[in-house]
């Protein structure tokens, strides 16, 4: 039995191993994992790596279906937009198998809008150190397919536990997209709670005791349990944190982010590079400066490259390969050779072709135009005083009120003008001038509520973060978004992907 897809060789390695008589193959392609009442995985974490450093397209075929599969059961989608290559690609496919059946056709549409979103568009968001409950315990425990493995350091026992991570974990669900900073506050409110209802068994007589054992007991006890769960997975966040100075890992970030004291965090890195805190730490710092910076000067990326290699080993070498193929860590082209090449194709052709040119070598070398694209955008909130992390104002919060994901805000900016009306220069910023589309055929067959709900699929993985992102998003604007990934990913998963030496 062979799941997610059924290899083309796999019959001719049969054959030739003389087994074709005893031995018989199946499929079972199933392409959709529900992990939450409003997540779907098609748990494909070889996506990301397979499609943007391979450059392999077989998975694409498997988002098709995954789509077509969604549609057959729930109506054509009447709004439908994305970004990138492989969302389009993966658009166009999925459009060719609804031509080709006609179940879906003349069915009422359930959902509103459909977003596909390529995970390379937003490589920062995914590079940042996650600051919500559900993100911070994917990033110290690792979820896996909706579940952790909490260990004695969290269990208070000398055994581990698989804990399943979705809405029916009540107290999970309650903090699951909070800030850190405000879950202790709540699991603290949450355990006093607790002990008043256990309190009132006191003043009961028999009647009321018999029946707060039948209807009432069962449930504290459960509740009780899984608040003990997460006020240990909160400690046991806290002692590593505290450990990894995490305080001074993220005032980094943010100033990477907003583009100051570019120098002192270069020099933050280079001290994490020699501490050999981490090889896979070290790696995301350096692409998030490049990304940030839109590429670093030769000499940055000559030292920093030099002292990664001197402290966790020549090996690495192929790993820098890979990231510069994806575009996560590059070297700045000096300014003369690109704009010389791109003036002197551009004066041999029309003005519609040159804009093409300029798109093409912009991608070419695999320019970021982070700062360009936050201006734009408004990714970095000015806020007069602190940010309120208790009652957050906009998306912002998922990182310490420092930057709104950019993923987020592209989604949000679409669903407002319903199309990329507006948002062309965002889009060339993007290089996927080529790469963004629209399509409205069929709004006259969706319901006002239908128009509410938004499926967004996420190409190469998407963070807690951005999930937390939207469903804020949703409550403030009157969404209800519903995820589907190619896998959930991390700033750590993402590194793994790319580099060329296995732990």
């Amino acid at each position: 039995m062979v799941c997610k897809t059924l290899s083309r060789k796999t019959p001719s390695q049969k054959r030739a191993g003389g087994e074709a008589q005893d031995v018989s193959c199946d499929e079972w392609a199933f392409s959709l994992l529900p992990l939450d009442v409003d997540l779907l995985s098609m748990e494909l974490p070889e996506f990301f790596r397979d499609y943007f450093v391979e450059g392999d397209q077989r998975w694409i075929n498997t988002v098709a279906q995954a789509l077509h599969l969604l549609s057959t059961l729930y109506g054509s989608f009447p709004n439908c937009y994305g970004i990138g290559r492989c969302a389009k690609m993966s658009y166009e496919l999925w459009r060719k198998l609804e031509d080709e059946d006609s179940e879906t056709k003349g069915r009422r549409a359930e959902v509103g809008h459909v977003f596909l979103l390529d995970r390379d568009v937003d490589f920062v968001t995914a590079l940042c150190s996650q600051v919500v409950y559900e993100g911070l315990v994917d990033d110290t425990f690792r979820v896996k397919c909706g579940s952790v493995d909490f260990g004695p350091e969290v269990t208070s026992s000398d055994k581990s536990l698989k804990v399943l991570l979705n809405a029916e974990d009540k107290v999970f669900n309650e903090i699951r997209n909070e800030h850190f900073s405000n879950v202790f506050g709540f699991l603290s409110q949450k355990a006093r709670n607790l002990q008043a209802q256990y309190d009132r068994r006191r003043g009961m007589d028999i009647k009321q005791m018999k029946n707060f054992v039948s209807q009432e007991l069962k449930g504290l006890k459960q509740e009780h349990r899984l608040l003990s769960l997460h006020i240990g997975a909160c400690e046991s966040i806290m002692k590593k944190k505290t450990k990894q100075d995490f305080q001074e890992l993220i005032k980094t970030e943010h100033a990477l982010l907003e583009g100051f004291n570019i120098r002192e965090s270069t020099n933050y890195i280079e001290e994490h590079i020699d501490r050999q805190v981490s090889p896979i730490e070290s790696l995301r710092l350096m692409c998030l400066l490049s990304i940030t910076e839109n590429g670093l000067i030769p000499k940055d990326y000559r030292s920093l490259k030099t002292q990664y290699m001197q402290s966790y080993g020549p090996e690495h070498l192929l790993t820098f390969s890979n990231l510069r193929r994806a575009g996560l860590l590059t070297e700045q082209v000096p300014g003369e050779t690109l704009t010389a090449v791109e003036s002197k194709v551009s004066k041999l052709v029309t003005d519609k072709a040159a804009g093409k040119i300029t798109d093409a070598f912009s991608s070419l070398a695999k320019r970021s135009n982070f700062r360009a694209i936050s201006k734009k955008l408004n990714l970095i909130p000015r806020v007069d005083g602190e940010y309120d992390l208790k009652v957050p104002r906009d998306m912002a919060y998922v990182f310490s009120g420092a930057y709104v994901p950019l993923s987020c805000r592209i989604i949000e900016q679409v669903l407002e003008r319903r199309s990329w009306q507006g948002l062309d220069e965002v889009v060339r910023l993007l290089n996927c001038s080529e790469f963004a589309f629209t399509d409205m055929t069929k709004e006259d067959t969706a319901s006002s509520e239908s128009l509410r709900l938004v499926l967004v699929v996420f190409l190469g993985g998407c963070t807690f973060s951005e999930i937390s992102a939207l469903r804020f998003l949703g409550r403030e604007k009157g969404y209800r978004f519903i995820f589907l990934t190619t896998a959930v990913t991390n700033s750590a998963r993402l590194m793994e992907a790319m580099s060329e030496v296995k732990a």
